[in-house]
């Protein structure tokens, strides 16, 4: 049976691969049917390009696969809360479900105050957060030392 922590499991995979390229780890899977139409981790420093967050990367990949740009009846894995950039992607993506792992203190889109996420999508947080943030806890640890 496929669950929310086995779908988070291959976001964390994503996330991975994100800190071997010395990206910040954040992963993201879409599913649609229980089946991963998209994976992505952040490409902000491969890319040059603020925008190209996991989230953002997925989101792309999935309406390409869908040959739309809605991801109605999608759910969205991602290991570290949406930005507020990535949450206004989702929102006019129409995106069914946001799952996320660890929460983004600093600049998670729960911080603001009217929510930027289309009124149909639903959230679901702490999937094996312990995990997400620990991965981009000693990201940055390390970094920090270098």
């Amino acid at each position: 049976m496929f669950t929310d922590e086995y779908f988070m499991r291959k976001a964390l995979n994503e996330a991975h691969k994100a800190c071997e390229k010395d990206e910040v780890p954040v992963g993201a899977v879409i599913v649609a049917d229980n089946r991963i139409i998209a994976r992505a981790y952040n490409l902000t420093e491969t890319l040059n390009d603020v925008t190209a967050h996991a989230e953002m990367q997925a989101i792309t990949i999935a309406a390409s696969y869908l040959g739309g740009k809605y991801l109605k009846e999608c759910t969205l894995y991602v290991t570290l809360e949406p930005c507020l950039m990535c949450a206004g992607a989702l929102y006019w993506a129409q995106i069914t479900r946001i799952v996320y792992g660890a929460t983004d203190t600093k600049r998670g889109f729960s911080l603001n105050p009217s929510s930027p996420l289309h009124p149909a999508s639903t959230v679901t947080s702490g999937i094996l957060e312990t995990e997400c943030a620990a991965l981009l806890t000693n990201f940055f640890r390390k970094k920090r030392r270098l």
